[in-house]
């Protein structure tokens, strides 16, 4: 075992784990943190172990678990919601997923390559015509995942900035009554919506499709349809849109990787899944055990609040030779990107497609695209939330 580390801590370089996990990396696959009320927490680190553990019915989502684990203050308040999709298990999570599978599905995500890359190119010439610096991430990154999620949900587009700042303080707000405002504003909102496309028969996105599952098999309340289309927002905005940003950065630190992908655009699905691999933007995915689980000489105890690191898990070096370089030539495949077992990501393929062809056409179109300021003055978040560029100066 290793001393007891504090979790979640800032990274010194914003593709890398944080310096302070060195131990942890060290003594795979299970370590102790501490969280940031003081609670000890397991820490999974292990790739293997990791993909078992995830896969195991004990290991739960239920946020109203007394001993959940939250990697901050603002999100303490979730135990007092039954959150759906992200915080069940079982029958519940099945019902909430069933709904939700037709309209991410590769077919669906394919037929909207077309506007995605639409999106991408009027922001890339809205770059041009404004002249540098740009600011990727707002120019780009979070433009192409805004209007991307609110065209497959059907939200109005003229209302993003309203999504855009109720997003942010849910994610980023210092405390819980904050994130809580936010998220309620952001419910209120949707079942209006809901409402009107109801009263509108509405049909070809989302929410419509969405209400006429309930319609048809009246399994999922209103309130469970909403608490659902708010995390598709929440995940649809920040964690794509910080892969985009956060991508750009990385790409322009190593010019030879960067150089291979121009001179071989194929190359760019693979190198997808390695920058998912390689940054690991979403870092711990929050479970509590229902049962005591033996991991070689050590058990997690039921009730015991267990987190997995999706940074130390996608570098470990049993599954990934060399884990800390960034290499086109490897298979990234079995990445925690996107989580592993029931709760996977139901919307990566779309994030695929966001992330591929936003890189793609940004590097074709400005070729001699660079770094307007040192990078180590490139703002980024702090450590309990989604690890991306606050802001991302280029210039070229």
């Amino acid at each position: 075992m290793t001393e007891v580390v504090a979790w979640p801590q800032d990274r010194t370089c914003p593709y890398d784990p944080a310096e302070g996990y060195r131990s942890l990396r060290e003594n795979r696959p299970l370590g102790r943190i501490r969280l940031y009320d003081g609670r000890e927490a397991w820490l999974v680190t292990g790739h293997a172990v990791g993909r078992r553990l995830l896969n195991d019915p004990r290991i739960s989502s239920d946020q109203q678990h007394p001993n959940f684990p939250f990697p901050a203050p603002r999100f303490a308040g979730s135990q007092e919601f039954r959150t759906p999709l992200l915080g069940v298990d079982g029958a519940d999570h099945k019902v909430h997923r069933r709904g939700l599978i037709p309209s991410f599905s590769y077919k669906r995500v394919s037929s909207l390559r077309p506007h995605i890359q639409e999106t991408v190119d009027g922001c890339v010439d809205r770059m041009l015509e404004k002249g540098p610096p740009a600011d990727i991430t707002e120019d780009l990154a979070v433009a192409v995942s805004s209007q991307t999620v609110c065209s497959l949900l059907g939200v109005p587009y003229d209302e993003n900035e309203f999504f855009k700042d109720r997003v942010y303080r849910v994610l980023r707000s210092s405390s819980n009554e904050e994130a809580q405002d936010a998220s309620i504003q952001l419910q209120k909102y949707l079942g209006e919506l809901f409402d009107r496309k109801e009263a509108e028969k509405t049909t070809g996105d989302l929410l419509s499709d969405l209400l006429e599952d309930q319609a048809r098999n009246n399994t999922i309340p209103r309130h469970e349809l909403i608490g659902i289309v708010v995390l598709l927002l929440l995940a649809g905005y920040d964690t794509t849109a910080s892969m985009i940003s956060l991508s750009t950065f990385t790409l322009l630190q190593h010019p030879e990787q960067l150089a291979q992908l121009r001179a071989d655009p194929s190359l760019m699905p693979t190198a997808v899944e390695e920058l998912l691999r390689f940054q690991s933007v979403a870092e711990g995915v929050l479970r509590v055990a229902t049962g005591d689980i033996e991991i070689g000489a050590q058990t997690i105890r039921a009730d015991d609040p267990v987190v997995f690191s999706n940074s130390l898990m996608n570098r470990d070096g049993e599954m990934y030779p060399s884990p800390d370089e960034l290499s086109w030539s490897r298979s990234a495949r079995h990445h925690f990107a996107f989580g592993h077992g029931i709760h996977q990501c139901v919307g990566q393929n779309l994030a695929r497609a966001e992330i591929e062809i936003s890189l793609r056409t940004l590097f074709e179109r400005i070729p001699d695209i660079r770094l307007a300021l040192p990078a180590d003055e490139v703002p980024m978040p702090p450590a309990d939330t989604v690890q991306g560029p606050v802001e991302l100066l280029v210039t070229w």
